[in-house]
């Protein structure tokens, strides 16, 4: 699969006359071709996978899937003249070199994969506009395939009903079926993603034409930026091909644009699938992740515009004399820091990654509440990272469940609803348990990773910021306080090489496939 998607994407660098890239291309998906075909003809007998056997095939092929798509980055790296490099960055641009040259460096092109298969959005390309146009394609296309997971998409082309496919498909924690087929299921998943992409695109296309900014491009340059940035928004990606990512286009009806766009992306789509085929909106209010989902995006929105806003010095004297009413002086500055406050919330809280502010001059107060967003994510089901919105509600109900019982007499009939369905105790204590179990894992090396990533980084970062940075990798969500780079740490990029993996599929499968590692597998 990966093989094919890399031979087609040759043709991206032939229509630009980028004939290194398309050799990398051609080289790449034939050395993966040729250990996928093998591994297959190898394996062709093997029994029907069991849900652990799904999970170690989740953990292991999430793995090897980003490790083969660092191909491409690397080897195009390798066989581009440095001369050749140097045209792909742009006339006029305040900086010399091409980011290609980055990905010479293995650890680095391995980054680049890792962070766009599992959605994170994290780069090691410090100027993306001097990418060929190639790679700049292979970053949004691995994020736009790896949105909706490889290994689900797998399974709806290769996979047959009843074989097994269940196993991979819970393996990604999409628990909700629409059809009784998996197959037909993660088809309808991904029409509906294919329609929304083809809607985004052009929208975005519109809006990018209204800018100051869009205006002096040539059209097709503006059709390639709308068609990436609404494969990576919609995926909840977030990899960009402008310099600063949104903040390029300095436009508040460009933030308005992707606002839909990446919340469409955190809402599960089996919910996408029932508002369309019944064509009635108010089942987003009857589910009970996107009713939480809309309320948090619109709470936090304003809890970080206050935070923000009251962390603004005062008011030179030089803005007295513009007045937004009545006795009340404008502020320039708060209006900016409200617009950048909802942009960048519903940013991290839908685990998008598009950035539209310097969040790292941003007060510490503001990192960590974005950074409590990135690691709650949107709902499960959908595209995003984190521990999802479910898991905390059932975490949140759990508790107050289990202060309950402590009134109750110990001969009481203790149940409770959970999202439409009731549970009785020993329903409610497994999926309590389960839930509290998953998050702290993840909260444990989530705090373990950020203070590792706090001794490896400048002085100027502090403990906020590798927190940030860390639920940034972990939540895959893409948003960066300036640590993340091609100067950061072997180390540190190691580790943020884990915790993208491990937030891609949240913990558990891992754990299974290094069990697996050590002890083999039970028969």
């Amino acid at each position: 699969m990966e093989a094919t998607l890399m031979t087609a994407s040759v043709v991206v660098p032939l229509v630009f006359r980028e004939w290194h890239v398309a050799a990398a291309f051609f080289l790449a998906g034939g050395i993966t071709a040729a250990v996928g075909f093998g591994a297959r003809r190898a394996f062709e007998t093997a029994p029907e996978p069991r849900m652990k056997h799904g999970m170690i095939i989740a953990a292991a092929g999430w793995l090897l899937v980003a490790l083969f798509g660092a191909l491409p980055f690397f080897l195009a790296a390798r066989l581009t003249p440095a001369a050749v490099a140097m045209s792909y960055v742009p006339a006029g641009a305040s900086y010399a070199q091409s980011s290609l040259l980055y990905f010479a460096n293995p650890l680095h092109a391995v980054f680049e994969s890792m962070s766009g298969w599992t959605g994170s959005g994290l780069t090691m390309a410090v100027h993306e506009p001097s990418l060929p146009r190639g790679l700049q394609w292979w970053r949004s296309l691995i994020q736009w395939v790896g949105g909706v997971g490889v290994i689900v998409l797998t399974v709806s082309i290769l996979a047959r009903p009843g074989s097994g496919s269940y196993a991979l498909y819970r393996s990604e924690t999409r628990e909700e079926r629409i059809h009784p087929s998996i197959v037909s299921t993660v088809r309808e998943v991904w029409k509906i993603f294919l329609g929304y992409t083809v809607v985004s695109i052009c929208v975005l296309f519109a809006a990018i034409l209204t800018t100051e900014y869009g205006s002096a491009l040539p059209l097709w340059e503006a059709g390639w930026q709308a068609l990436n940035h609404a494969m990576t928004g919609l995926s909840t990606g977030g990899f960009s091909v402008t310099d600063n990512s949104i903040a390029t286009y300095d436009s508040p009806l460009i933030e308005f644009v992707l606002l839909p766009v990446m919340t469409l992306g955190a809402i599960a789509f089996p919910i996408h699938y029932a508002v369309l085929k019944d064509r009635d909106i108010r089942i987003l209010r009857g589910d009970l992740q996107t009713r939480w989902l809309l309320i948090l995006l619109a709470v936090g929105a304003v809890v970080l515009t206050v935070q923000n806003v009251s962390s603004i010095p005062r008011v030179p004297a030089a803005f007295d004399s513009t007045w937004l009413g009545p006795g009340a002086p404008f502020d320039p500055h708060a209006v900016d820091a409200s617009r950048d406050s909802a942009f960048q919330w519903i940013s991290a809280l839908t685990c998008t990654g598009f950035q539209s502010a310097p969040i790292g001059r941003w007060t510490d107060g503001g990192k960590v509440l974005l950074s409590g967003a990135m690691v709650l994510g949107g709902a499960a089901g959908s595209t995003v990272g984190g521990i999802k919105i479910i898991r905390g509600y059932v975490i949140g109900r759990g508790i107050r469940w289990q202060f309950r019982r402590v009134f109750l007499p110990a001969s009481a009939v203790v149940g409770t609803r959970l999202n439409g369905r009731r549970l009785n105790r020993e329903e409610m204590e497994r999926e309590f348990s389960e839930a509290a179990i998953v998050t702290l894992l993840w909260l444990l090396i989530l705090v373990a990773s950020s203070l590792v990533l706090v001794n490896l980084t400048a002085p100027e970062f502090g403990y906020a910021d590798a927190l940030f940075e860390v639920a940034s990798a972990q939540g895959n969500v893409g948003l960066s306080t300036g640590i993340t780079g091609p100067t950061m740490h072997p180390v540190a990029e190691a580790m943020f090489l884990l915790n993208m993996w491990i937030g891609r599929l949240e913990i558990i499968p891992i754990l299974v496939f290094a069990r697996s590692l050590l002890y083999g597998l039970d028969p």
